[in-house]
């Protein structure tokens, strides 16, 4: 059987262009969202396939801990051995502090922070008998420091990336390379055109992150010789404030 590769939180933009970039590799890309986009995912598929490569959806809600044992136990049976897992669900979500509820802050925790542990968990448990594989998580802006309004997903985002540590320097020295990318700025996708008015033309002035070019980065994590691994990248556009 060929390798796969796992990309939770695969959707039009940065997600997509991930699980496309391993296909291209020769993996077989799984991807997942919550079983209500289901039809989007068979697009992907139909998209890598059509392309020449190899491709499964799966609806499975990330926070679900049965449901995600479940989905890597399967991978592994039916398509081949896990070589990368990509964790890249966003749950970004403003709001000012008075006005987040306890089940929205518990929410946005379990989309971004909770759902990674599981990713991360069952990466590991498939990955450490062979003594080899690929855990990428997807930070944000967040990940380092918290704006006005985004109370919430900043503190998930920063369990994540203590998630990422964490798990780095326990599984490095077992042959496991973990990193956690940090995507400091827009990324061009049906989300952000639908924000901004101006994200064509912002993109086309590359003010906006490509999510072809970050896949290129997820690819080359994972290529990277264990002598000189990368754990934590910062990608932004050139225009973006520091």
């Amino acid at each position: 059987m060929p390798g796969t590769c796992l990309v939770v939180g695969a959707g039009d933009g940065l997600g997509g262009a991930v699980a496309r970039a391993f296909a291209d590799e020769g993996l077989c890309a799984c991807v997942t969202r919550r079983p209500r986009h289901l039809d989007q995912l068979n697009a992907l598929v139909d998209g890598i396939t059509a392309a020449g490569g190899q491709a499964r959806a799966f609806g499975v809600d990330a926070r679900d801990e049965a449901a995600m044992v479940s989905l890597f136990d399967q991978i592994e049976a039916e398509s081949g051995p896990l070589e990368v897992v990509v964790f890249n669900i966003g749950a970004n979500v403003p709001a000012r502090i008075g006005d987040v509820t306890a089940r929205a802050y518990t929410k946005i925790w379990e989309m971004a922070a909770f759902a990674g542990f599981l990713t991360g968990r069952e990466a590991a448990r498939l990955m450490l008998p062979r003594g080899r594989g690929t855990i990428i998580f997807t930070g944000a802006t967040a990940s380092v420091r918290g704006r006005a309004e985004f109370a919430a997903f900043a503190g998930a985002k920063h369990a994540l990336r203590a998630l990422a540590q964490s798990m780095a320097r326990e599984l490095g020295p077992k042959g496991l390379h973990v990193a956690h990318v940090l995507i400091d700025g827009a990324v061009d996708g049906a989300f952000i055109r639908g924000l901004r008015p101006d994200a064509a033309a912002a993109f086309a002035r590359a003010e906006i992150l490509d999510p072809v070019e970050i896949a290129r980065n997820y690819v080359w994590l994972h290529r990277q010789a264990r002598c000189a691994w990368t754990h934590e990248m910062d990608l932004r556009p050139w225009s973006e404030v520091w």
